[in-house]
């Protein structure tokens, strides 16, 4: 027998949803769509990003698989590293659901992946939905460009903080990063 698939009026109805499963969906015109697993090499990159980070905020405060309400189409975003603010800590208790009335995370990162679709999603279509909900820095991973774009909200619209490449430091507005290197955060997803 064929169940019938989900229809969600209210993003408060698809989070009372559970199938029973792991899997991750984005809410697009009340639907639901599955996302993909990441690559083993973005994972690699992820989880080298994580292990540079654990040490500078807390291993609380950083996230993976944590759910972004924002506005727009789709509903939600699963990015794919987030740094939280403490507070947030409290909040996400229940479910790793940062909800619009919520203060926004301090750093969303994305590995992009191949291919044009991704490539626009990252830096078109999520870019304007982060910066919509006022996170105050959005890293873009790029393996194939060989670069990470770090961009920082300044009055509401996200600027170039840099464009980081080889032995470039990587800069952040958030986060007191030394000595990490984009070519050593690149490097760790061969």
């Amino acid at each position: 027998m064929t169940q019938a698939k989900p229809i969600f009026s209210t993003f408060e109805d698809y989070l009372s949803y559970d199938d029973g499963t792991d899997k991750r969906y984005e809410l697009l015109n009340g639907d639901l769509i599955e996302l993909p697993p990441e690559s083993g090499e973005n994972n690699s990159i992820l989880m080298f990003v994580c292990l540079q980070l654990v040490p500078l905020v807390g291993y609380r405060r950083v996230r993976w698989g944590l759910e972004l309400e924002v506005w727009g189409e789709p509903k939600n975003r699963y990015p794919d590293l987030v740094v939280i603010r403490e507070e947030h800590i409290q909040q996400l208790q229940s479910r790793n659901t940062i909800r619009l009335s919520m203060e926004p995370p301090l750093l969303v990162i994305e590995a992009v992946s191949p291919g044009e679709s991704n490539r626009e999603r990252d830096y078109i279509a999520k870019r304007k939905q982060y910066q919509d909900i006022c996170i105050p820095e959005y890293w873009l991973i790029d393996r194939i460009q060989q670069t990470i774009t770090v961009l920082e909200l300044k009055n509401g619209i996200y600027r170039e903080l840099g464009v980081f490449s080889g032995s470039d430091p990587i800069q952040s507005s958030v986060i007191s990063i030394k000595s990490l290197t984009a070519e050593e955060v690149l490097n760790a997803g061969q």
